[in-house]
């Protein structure tokens, strides 16, 4: 069955060494673990590396059983077997039987086209499944109601076509797991990121991680991760919790006035640096006790959002933030997850490319 987990990265500029080449191509396609900052560039190729610069690529078509592979790479009986699995799983190899034995070959003859031909069963899987996602998010024009804030992580995401049924398993948890929703090593029982994802697909409007982990019991730490690999995969964004900004500005002025005076707020309490009508507001406010969270929301009104985000820093809060499904449907969330997966076989494609030249000079 085809899968294979997409890893946006910085493309390696001007390289054209074929082992620094193969490595971006592995890494980028989740066959590799990642390489650590200090481990040289032999510790990071691994067992995969070693069987295609020293088999597929030199003779993509020479028919490779795994004994023969074996040979060629230094691999074990076991260690080839293994990587063929993932190999075969990605789509940049094939097998076919020829008598006893299962002989392979890399796929189109050579790495470019093999590529190529993953980046359309990709295209062609990612959009099924996120035909599927999409059945189950509701639409809402008022969830996008407030803009993104900041740029988005590495994009990452596991692309696997769908697999047998269970009774055990319905249809929304099986495109969690497919989706690499649920982490690399999730029980089967564990319905975190099932319930995470199904919350947020149906709510109307941003919620923060605290909430969520109120909601479902579960600790903060294990709500967070969940939500982080959503982000990565782009199905999930972060937005500023507009609502909460009111509130914790009101809270930081009347503390830092009651402890530290006016003067305090206008200078190192960052008041100072908005208009004379706004910081007056909340100073007579704040001395009369006449402030309130609703005339704060209304005396920043006129505010930029990153003029509030310094002000709230000043007064010693911090910017609340909360989670939401990136789009108003299914449809949107499917157009963005597929334009950043399409980015990225783009790099996968032109790399392969240059991979091919590298290797023909």
């Amino acid at each position: 069955m085809f899968r294979i987990r997409l890893v946006e990265q910085p493309m390696p500029t001007g390289s054209k060494d074929p082992e620094i080449l193969l490595s971006w191509l592995l890494d980028s396609m989740g066959l590799v673990r990642r390489k650590s900052e200090s481990g040289t560039l032999d510790e990071a190729q691994g067992a995969i590396h070693r069987l295609m610069m020293g088999a597929l690529l030199p003779e993509p078509l020479a028919g490779w059983d795994a004994k023969s592979l074996g040979e060629a790479s230094g691999l074990s009986q076991t260690g080839v077997h293994h990587q063929l699995v993932k190999l075969r799983e990605s789509g940049l190899v094939s097998a076919q039987s020829d008598g006893r034995w299962h002989v392979h070959v890399l796929r189109g003859g050579s790495i470019s086209a093999a590529v190529e031909i993953l980046s359309a069963e990709c295209k062609a899987i990612l959009g099924l499944r996120m035909s599927e996602l999409g059945q189950f998010v509701r639409e809402s024009d008022e969830r996008m109601s407030i803009p993104v804030d900041g740029e988005p992580p590495e994009f990452r995401i596991m692309i696997a076509e769908p697999g047998a049924s269970s009774e055990a398993v319905d249809s929304l948890d099986s495109l969690v797991n497919d989706l690499g929703l649920s982490g690399d090593r999730a029980r089967a029982d564990d319905k975190l990121a099932r319930n995470v994802i199904e919350e947020l697909a149906n709510g109307t409007s941003a919620i923060t991680i605290l909430a969520l982990s109120e909601k479902m019991g579960e600790t903060r730490s294990r709500i967070g991760r969940a939500v982080d690999r959503m982000r990565s995969a782009g199905i999930v964004e972060r937005v500023p919790m507009m609502d909460r900004i009111a509130q914790d500005v009101y809270l930081g002025v009347m503390r830092q006035h009651d402890a530290r005076g006016a003067d305090w707020l206008m200078t190192r309490g960052g008041l100072g640096r908005l208009e004379e009508d706004v910081s007056k507001k909340l100073i007579n406010g704040a001395k009369k006790g006449s402030l309130s969270i609703e005339k704060v929301q209304s005396i920043l009104e006129p505010v930029s959002l990153d003029s509030q985000r310094v002000l709230l820093n000043t007064l010693g809060g911090r910017m609340p933030y909360g989670f939401r499904v990136a789009g108003r449907d299914g449809a949107e969330i499917s157009e963005r997850v597929m334009r950043n997966a399409d980015r990225t076989l783009r790099r996968l494609r032109t790399v392969a490319g240059r991979l091919d030249e590298a290797l023909s000079n």
